[in-house]
């Protein structure tokens, strides 16, 4: 399971404001949607690829939550299933987050900014 170390998302982090977006809208919709863990790229390990085509997330005890997503969520007031266990639990404190990150202030400015770059992109 992936910790809650980082406060502020990464450079190259699909939820900053301050950059050109770079993934499709539907999948940062699915991203955002997530119940689950959504660990930041550069604190993972690759696996294997699945049936499906889609790359494994291997296990290693220094994945961390991406910060841009728990700030997005933060910023909807809607933290996620997990989210919300590991705070009861005493393992996740929102008020670590830099919430004046540039991070979009939630889910649906974060996929109407990624919907309008993949129009540009065109």
């Amino acid at each position: 399971m992936a910790s809650y170390g980082l406060v502020t998302p990464c450079a190259n982090c699909p939820f900053r404001t301050d950059i050109k977006p770079f993934i499709s809208s539907a999948r940062a919709q699915e991203i955002l949607a997530t119940e689950g863990e959504f660990p930041c790229h550069k604190t993972i390990v690759l696996g294997d690829v699945d049936d499906e085509g889609d790359t494994e997330i291997a296990e290693d005890e220094n994945a961390q939550f991406c910060a841009g997503f728990l700030i997005c969520r933060e910023h909807d007031d809607a933290p996620n299933q997990i989210m919300r266990i590991a705070e009861r639990v005493g393992l996740y404190d929102r008020r670590k987050l830099r919430m004046d990150a540039p991070v979009y202030k939630g889910v649906a400015a974060a996929v109407k900014a990624h919907r309008k770059a993949e129009r540009n992109r065109r």
